[in-house]
Order: C-alpha cells, then structure tokens, then sequence
C-alpha cells in the first residue's frame, strides 16, 4: 500500500472519523425551541464557567543577575504604540531604532536603557518573568494580564491617552434590561442556559461577574469583533472597550447602568524587584517621571504676560490680587518683576515704572485673563503655549518611594556604580 493509501485509510478510520466530526449543538433562542445551529467543534473559543475559572498559574521569573541593562517594553502595533511614541517624543524622551527590522531600540537621552517593541498583552507578561523591568500599556491589559502581581508598581496612572473603559453591553432590543440588576433578575438564565457573555478580558469578567452575584454565566473569549456576536446568536452579550460607543450603538448593542468595571487609559508600569535590586532603574524611572510630570502638568496651558505700572512689585501685587482674584493668581501666584523704561534722554522714566506681570493660565481662560490685565492697566500683552512645568520633585516619585519604603533624597546605594 502506498503511504497515500495509508495515510486515507487512517483518516478515514472511524474512530478518526468521529474525532474529526465534532459537532455542538445549540439553543437558538428561547422562542425557537426546536432550532438547533451545529458548528465546527474545533472553531469553538475557548469557553470556562465561573464556577470553574481558576487562578491563573505564576510565572517563572528571572533573577536580576541574569542581565545588567535595565529594558522598557512599549506597544508594537496600533493606537497605544502611536500615542506612546508621541507622548515620548514630546518629553524629549525619542526613541531610535537602529535597524527598522529589529524590535530593539533605545532612547539617546537614557544611556543605559534598552527599547523593545512588544505587543500590549506581551509588555504585562515580560514584567511579570523579568524580563522588561518598565513598561508602557494600557490599564486595562495591566489588570487582565498582571491580575493583580504585587510586583507590578503603577509608576504613573495616567499619561493622557488610550482613554475608554471597560464595560458590558446588551442588544438594544431588551428593553427591560438597563441595568445590572436587571440582567441579573432576567428569568432566561439557569443552570442549563446561562448567560452567554463573549470578551477578550476573561479574568476581569470572572471577577466582575462573581461580584456582582451572577452563577449561570458562560464566559467565551474571542480575538475580534465582538460585537457581532449577539446578533449572530453566539452570545447574548459583550464585555469589551468602549471609547465613543458608536461601534456599539451601530451594531444595536447598548451599555447598562452598573455595567463599567473599569477606566482605562495609558499607564508607566515597573517591575518591583528591578526598582529595588536592579541599579540604574530607579534613576530611569526618576527622570521618566520628571520629563512626564512636567510635560504633562503644561499640556494646555499658556504663559500670559504683561506690562503693568506700578509704583513697587508690592504695590502691583496688591492691585492684582485685590481686583483678579483666582483669575490673575497662576499656578501659586503672578510672577512681578521690573522693567528698565529710559526716557528719551537715557534717564530713567519720570511717568512711573513698569513691571512685567507673567501668569500660567488654562487655554480656556486666556481671553479672559487677557481682559483683566487690560483693565490692571496692562499692555503689550504675550501669549505664548508652554512646554513644561517642573515642580520641585514629581508628587508621583514621593509616592513611589513611599510605595518602595525609600527615602527619596537618598537611594544613592541603588544608582549605576554604587
């Protein structure tokens, strides 16, 4: 027999026959009760009970020995990955690759740090072995993958992008159903018709759902377009990311009050052990958190001044705070300083002196700044954006070292060299 005959004949066995054949059959919908759909059984997603999910194992993790660079893990592909690299260009933080192939880089103004392009999920689960020590992704995936390792430390909970949120939604059709309760009160659901809820995030919604009371639930992960599968019958309801919610609404489906489990947006995650043990990650994450604070801290705000006369910087400061209020105050208070005015001659200005009056406004306000400074008796007003705010230390490292049990003016012994 040739090995093509053979290799027919087996497959053709019954016994392979019956393997290869395994059809599920399902329940349509309450009303079609004699309706049976049969699919593939080895297209099926994965699917687990409530009752059964488990906590998932540990990762092996690598000793800090094992390498001396400090590595950060960013988005590969997508919207986070574009916001990432915006938000760190903007902070003067550019990344170089320096071959476009390879999935390494690193950033010129941090020697000794390392760049590796990872996808979102990958970024959680390489801080979670050691092998990234920081990491920029997404809350969400942060939760779903990390599951709450206490190794993983939020350096700093919200870089301004990737913003939406968690939540369940259900077709628009059930009417009776607007909330939580309500769908937890819903008669359709038993032990042998649970509620079908399809989602990428199947440890959040195991614990969201057990949260929230449910034990009939059959939860089914699927990589895309999950909001299809209500109307195509595989599920009776999502839980997945919302931005603007018009995908849900276009495809009928609607959230439910009590339905978000959680915000999300962009985040700087760091690994524990490497804050602690790895030299030079401290220091990284310090100048990281500083360029971010104070690029993050201007983003939307302008720098208004102004010439006002006065006889003194007191007299000026008064008249401010005595007619502008919280208007004129900035971020602790307007910046006077003295302008040289000659006269004509050379010799000093005998029509009173100036002072330059600088205030850090919201662009909202600029106008109206704007207006009371001409009522002050201001003119030659500038308005200019701003690039940074630097306070005297980032309030995000004060609570990081806190976090650690660090001192923040001394944690020389975790610095490159020491």
């Amino acid at each position: 027999m040739s090995a093509f005959a053979t290799t027919l004949a087996t497959a053709l066995a019954p016994s392979n026959l019956a393997a290869r054949k395994c059809f599920a059959r399902q329940r349509v919908s309450a009303g079609a009760k004699n309706a049976i759909v049969v699919k593939p059984q080895r297209a099926l997603p994965t699917i687990a009970s409530i009752r059964q999910q488990q906590a998932p194992a540990q990762a092996f993790r690598k000793a800090v020995e094992t390498r001396n660079s400090v590595r950060m893990g960013i988005p590969s592909k997508g919207r986070m990955a574009e916001e990432t690299m915006e938000l760190l260009n903007a902070c003067q933080l550019k990344v170089r690759k320096i071959n476009p192939r390879q999935y390494a880089a690193e950033i010129p103004n941090v020697p000794g740090m390392e760049v590796w392009f990872q996808r979102a999920t990958d970024v959680v689960r390489k801080l979670d072995s050691g092998d990234i020590d920081i990491g920029i992704v997404g809350y969400d995936m942060l939760r779903e993958i990390g599951n709450e390792n206490p190794d993983l430390v939020v350096v700093h909970d919200a870089l301004g992008f990737g913003g939406c949120h968690l939540a369940v939604a259900v077709p628009q059709a059930w009417d009776n159903v607007n909330s939580m309760r309500d769908l937890l009160s819903d008669k359709r659901w038993s032990k042998e018709r649970p509620l079908r809820v399809v989602t990428a995030y199947m440890n959040l919604a195991t614990q969201f759902f057990k949260d929230q009371g449910f034990e009939h639930v059959e939860l089914t992960t699927a990589d895309g377009a999950l909001e299809a599968a209500p109307a195509m019958g595989a599920a009776d309801c999502i839980l997945d990311l919302v931005s603007s919610g018009v995908t849900l609404r276009e495809n009928n489906l609607k959230q439910i009050e009590g339905g978000r489990v959680l915000e999300s947006q962009g985040v700087l995650v760091a690994s524990r052990t490497a804050l602690l043990n790895r030299p030079g990650t401290l220091e990284i994450i310090h100048e990281m958190l500083e360029r971010l604070e104070a690029h993050l801290r201007a983003e939307g705000l302008f720098m208004v001044t102004a010439n006002v006369r006065g006889k003194d910087a007191a007299e000026v400061a008064t008249q401010l705070a005595a007619n502008g209020g919280q208007l004129l105050r900035g971020l602790q208070g307007p910046t006077i300083s003295p302008i040289y005015t000659p006269s004509s001659d050379g010799s000093p200005s005998k029509e009173g002196s100036f002072f330059a009056v600088s205030l850090a406004v919201p662009k909202a306000r600029i106008y109206e700044t704007v207006k009371q400074l001409r009522k002050e008796g201001g003119s030659g007003v500038l308005v200019f954006p701003l690039t940074y705010v630097f306070d005297e230390e980032p309030p995000r490292w004060t609570s990081l070292m806190n976090n650690l049990g660090l001192d923040a003016r001394n944690y020389d012994h975790l610095k490159v060299g020491q």
